[in-house]
């Protein structure tokens, strides 16, 4: 087990009301380094003032909204649960989320006889001053039963400004950036995550000046350990599914597929009664596969689509049997659908995750829901829908692995927007939707473009999980001159072979067992890689 830390930035106030009757002269000063961010701050102390209303408090005055960063840091009672309500109640408070970081669960620091701890930090906007934000988040964290307590030590929720717009912020009670803030990988790690490395404006430029480095937030996370902490002890980066906590950096995932359809390409018909697909499941789990994939809706491009009602006629009487299994025990199911409705009921009903083929554009209310639901996102790239996907003006790339890469990062950041967290997408490129033979070789050989195209933008999207399924795919029967889906099997622990060491870290495939083989003797390799560059 790994533990976290708080993420214990700003000063620490006991009680609200204190708040109200503090010394409420402030100092709200700009970057010292960047041109950038005087100029911002010029044009930033216009619209503050304050309006001193008596001799014992004042009212903060503040028109603008403003972007800021906030650390999240948990380690009593349910701490997912608590970022969740947390989340909850800022937006009820008027912060509009808008960027999230990856999950982390860190080893406590400073007091380290306590539990573990789950951090991760948001990017938002609000209207509220610094230090109305500051009173905003001390009474949630009241509400959520925060007590005073030992500094730095347990806690139900720990919210922290890590950034407000482009100020510098001293008082008595506040001060940003907080001058131990770039001692702390935990803090540093998920406030990384909100950037990207192309500098998005002067806000974010201003907070890279905020750094004591002169390559910015980049080289204090560098100084610091930089990505070789993640995944050691002490700091993991995971993903909450099933009630727990999923690191998928240990090893690659098998995704098991069942088709509960008739006209699907590779096994359609042949698992459409329940003894049929209770048995096809047994047997993947018994060959070792981690996960199962269930899908009742057909995605090839002359399929008849059904409805949602059809679709869960079919689907969920299945789920319901496969989740009493105890072969189930420790595995999770994965929905392939791309309606919120079968979404719902189906998560309702035990199953684990969202796996949408269309990334949301084929039911506007889908990430919503996903959102609610807060279950992961398997959001994959596709354009089109499945009847037009392979038409000649859904083949057209430039480059496909940058094109790809930007259209999945519009839907992945609509999916932010609307309330699912970077912490619970898994990303999929989409092999054989809109792509053509050639374009599929290109993606299997650059899988890292992908991620490093999004890094430019988002660097928690970036490290989200990888998912490819080129099992049994139309191109690989091209190439191998195999006609028959089944018998394509040899192409396809091939095309996994490449897709894992080249970064993928769940494989969907229909043969289990022969995959597997693969994709341990791939985990060795990049293990093995790994002992030896730390030498």
């Amino acid at each position: 087990m790994f533990t976290g830390a708080g993420s214990g930035v700003a000063t620490e106030v006991e009680e609200e009301n204190q708040l109200l009757n503090m010394n409420m002269f402030k100092h709200l000063l700009p970057s010292k380094r960047g041109l950038n961010c005087v100029s911002n701050y010029s044009k930033e102390v216009s619209s503050i003032s304050f309006l001193h209303s008596s001799s014992e408090a004042s009212v903060e005055v503040h028109s603008p909204e403003q972007e800021v960063v906030i650390a999240l840091g948990s380690n009593v009672g349910d701490r997912l649960h608590n970022f969740n309500e947390a989340l909850r109640l800022m937006k009820r408070t008027g912060i509009h989320v808008t960027r999230y970081g990856c999950l982390y669960e860190t080893a406590p620091a400073y007091v380290t006889e306590q539990p573990q701890f789950l951090n991760s930090a948001i990017r938002a906007f609000t209207k509220l001053g610094p230090h109305e934000l500051l009173g905003a988040l001390k009474k949630i964290e009241k509400e959520m039963g925060r007590t005073k307590g030992i500094r730095y030590g347990p806690r139900p929720i720990d919210l922290d400004i890590l950034f407000y717009g482009n100020l510098r912020v001293n008082s008595d009670v506040l001060n940003i950036p907080h001058e131990r803030i770039w001692e702390r990988p935990f803090v540093i790690a998920p406030m990384m995550d909100l950037l990207g490395l192309a500098i998005e404006n002067d806000t974010v430029a201003c907070w890279h000046s905020f750094s004591t480095h002169s390559k910015g937030i980049f080289e204090s996370w560098e100084k610091l350990g930089g990505d070789a902490l993640i995944g050691k002890e002490g700091m993991r980066r995971v993903l909450p599914v099933k009630k727990g906590l999923w690191d998928w950096s240990q090893k690659t995932s098998v995704m098991g597929i069942l088709n509960l359809t008739p006209d699907s390409f590779s096994d359609g018909g042949k698992f459409q009664s329940m003894e049929a697909a209770v048995s096809q499941v047994r047997w993947m789990l018994s060959e070792g596969a981690d996960m199962i994939d269930i899908g009742a809706q057909s995605t090839r491009p002359t399929a008849t689509r059904l409805s949602p009602e059809e679709e869960m006629d079919r689907l969920i009487p299945v789920l319901e049997a496969i989740l009493e299994m105890p072969e189930m025990e420790g595995k999770l199911v994965s929905i392939d659908t791309f309606y919120s409705k079968v979404a719902s009921e189906a998560v309702n009903k035990g199953a684990h995750i969202v796996n949408d083929v269309s990334s949301g554009k084929l039911d506007s209310d889908m990430l919503r829901v996903v959102a609610e639901l807060e279950v992961p996102y398997i959001a994959m790239h596709m354009r089109g829908d499945p009847s037009t996907m392979q038409n000649s003006k859904n083949l057209q790339y430039d480059d496909v692995c940058k094109q790809v890469a930007t259209e999945l990062y519009s839907r992945l950041r609509d999916a932010e927007l609307s309330g699912v967290p970077a912490w619970r997408i898994i990303i999929d490129p989409g092999f054989g939707f809109s792509k053509n033979t050639e374009q599929n070789l290109d993606i299997l050989m650059d899988l890292p473009k992908i991620r490093a195209d999004i890094a430019e933008k988002s660097l928690a999207l970036s490290h989200a999980p990888l998912l490819i399924g080129p099992s049994r795919k139309s191109f690989l029967g091209e190439i191998c001159s195999r006609h028959a889906a089944v018998e394509r099997d040899p192409a396809t622990v091939a095309s996994i072979t490449a897709g894992v060491l080249a970064g993928a870290n769940i494989v969907r495939v229909h043969n289990v067992r022969y995959n597997l083989d693969a994709v341990k003797l791939c985990d060795a390799m990049l293990r093995r890689k790994r002992s030896n560059a730390s030498f």
